[in-house]
């Protein structure tokens, strides 16, 4: 970027920043618009912008409110809760009158993560298809279930509403459905044809984005061993990557080349993109959503952290990021489930191994779930087809956890280790019925005490496993579906697959379920 340029990106930001602003009509935040599902059974948040000291009432079902707006022009109310049911229509009233319709009460996942959350039921079409795509989208009629995608949007400081204009709830139908994270769809049809309640599905994804993006940056500042994060990145940005001004104008002409059927033009080069930096996202895209009731969240991601030098910290980033996300929602600890990453055939540099341990020992933070997939992944895409089954290993968490369905929704996960006359013994949680498919348990290690692993010969003995190795005659530790793609066949009677694990690192966290 040259010093002309500049400038003029400079001007035109200080019009924009030092127009004047105009609240005399009484406003609502984007994502309370017409379509959108309440959460059921909570105190109902409304609130939005007026004119300072404007009366507001508000009116939705039987229920009436009145407030004043503050000396910023902010006012909040908080309705009581109300039944699954609508539609229903929300009347605001200042000095002008907002009216959203087609509300529904029913229950709100919130979906984040990045590439493999973010794939959409048309998949990507120049890279990764989705398995039946096109009856998926054509059968995507469901008027009981709404939508709301938000944007990619980095920001260095958290954002108070959404941006766009379209960044609004809609029915789900083919044509809103085909651009919508296919494994939060297939999660919330299996939800709503078995509650026989709306369900709202916010899909607030990025793909290729690393899990510090979405945390907030006190929540990141709050754990000392967190620190090397910004050090990291501090190293690897320059000032004009993290400028979203300038990152607009060069996607408008971008899209511009495209229309023409030219290349796209060259950009400065910026070594990070904001979207990598430490809490920009939750600044864009997860902080307007705070205080709106959600019933819980559908996380996915792990790849972006996978790499050797940052793979290890993640044992420590995600039980944040998941911490983070319950305090600034101030609703306790409602359900994070997650997916365990798949099997990729990825480059030397990256331990996919450590990351879904790192999602399996998460599960010590209370209420939370997690889907195991790596029986469903592609050795040669990162984005595998079976999207299928990934919601529906999801949605199994969430009838067991959210709504106290008491079923299998889990495979077998490790609980402790221990050695014994050359071998070692594997108990696990969730093991009723414990199988190895196709023939003898595959995917073992072992390693003695100076921690070098071996693939390890085992054996299935009741609900344990027992795995050796005639190299090490003394095993002190195992693991189990640590490689990339590994060949993991260890299954449960529900038929659903072990977790990756490692009985490293100490006394294991192990699972409180």
């Amino acid at each position: 970027m040259n010093q002309r340029q500049l400038t003029g990106l400079c001007a035109t930001l200080s019009l924009l920043l030092f127009a004047p602003v105009c609240l005399s009509e009484v406003r609502l935040p984007k994502l309370l618009s017409d379509h959108v599902v309440l959460q059921r059974d909570a105190p109902i948040h409304i609130w939005g912008w007026a004119d300072p000291g404007e009366p507001v009432n508000i009116s939705f079902t039987s229920q009436k409110q009145s407030t004043t707006a503050d000396e910023l022009g902010k006012w909040s109310v908080y309705l009581s809760p109300e039944d699954s049911g609508g539609p229903y229509v929300l009347t605001v009233q200042g000095a002008n009158t907002v009216t959203v319709s087609d509300v529904l009460v029913g229950d709100v996942w919130f979906a984040s993560g990045q590439s493999n959350m973010q794939m959409p039921l048309r998949g990507f079409p120049k890279s990764a298809e989705l398995k039946n795509s096109a009856e998926e989208i054509a059968n995507a009629n469901q008027p009981q279930i709404r939508l709301l995608r938000v944007h990619d949007r980095p920001s260095d400081h958290p954002l108070p509403d959404l941006q766009d204009a379209d960044e609004v709830w809609t029915t789900c139908t083919p044509e809103t459905a085909a651009d919508f994270s296919a494994v939060a769809y297939f999660f919330g049809r299996e939800i709503q044809q078995h509650e026989k309640v709306p369900i709202g599905l916010v899909d607030d994804t990025w793909g290729g984005t690393p899990a510090e993006s979405w945390i907030s940056l006190d929540g990141i500042s709050a754990n000392a061993s967190l620190m090397p994060i910004f050090q990291t990145w501090s190293q690897m940005s320059n000032t004009t990557s993290d400028i979203p001004a300038l990152r607009a104008i060069e996607k408008r002409a971008d899209d511009a080349a495209k229309q023409a059927g030219l290349p796209p033009p060259k950009h400065p080069w910026h070594p990070v993109p904001a979207s990598y930096d430490p809490s920009y996202l939750y600044n864009g895209m997860i902080a307007p959503f705070v205080g709106f009731r959600i019933k819980g969240v559908i996380w996915y991601q792990g790849e972006t952290n996978s790499g050797t030098s940052r793979a290890p910290m993640y044992s420590k980033l995600f039980p944040t990021l998941i911490n983070d996300c319950r305090s600034k929602w101030g609703e306790g600890d409602f359900p994070f489930l997650f997916v365990q990453i798949s099997s990729f055939k990825s480059n030397a540099t990256e331990i996919w191994g450590i990351i879904r341990d790192a999602q399996r020992r998460t599960l010590s933070v209370a209420n939370t779930g997690m889907a195991v997939t790596l029986d469903v992944g592609n050795p040669d895409n990162v984005h595998p087809a079976d999207k299928q089954t990934v919601g529906h290993r999801l949605a199994l968490t969430a009838l067991d956890i959210a709504y106290g369905e008491h079923i299998e929704d889990s495979g077998p996960l490790f609980r402790e280790a221990s050695p014994q006359d050359g071998q070692i013994r594997v108990w696990f949680d969730h093991s009723e019925g414990l199988s190895a498919q196709g023939g003898a348990p595959s995917g073992f290690e072992v390693a003695g005490e100076d921690h070098k692993f071996v693939p390890a010969t085992a054996k299935i003995d009741g609900q344990t496993i027992v795995a050796s190795a005639p190299e090490i005659k003394s095993p002190k530790f195992v693991r189990y579906a640590w490689a990339n793609v590994p060949a993991a066949n260890l299954y449960n009677r529900a038929g659903l697959p072990a977790s990756t694990f490692s009985s490293e690192n100490g006394v294991d966290a192990g699972t409180v379920r």
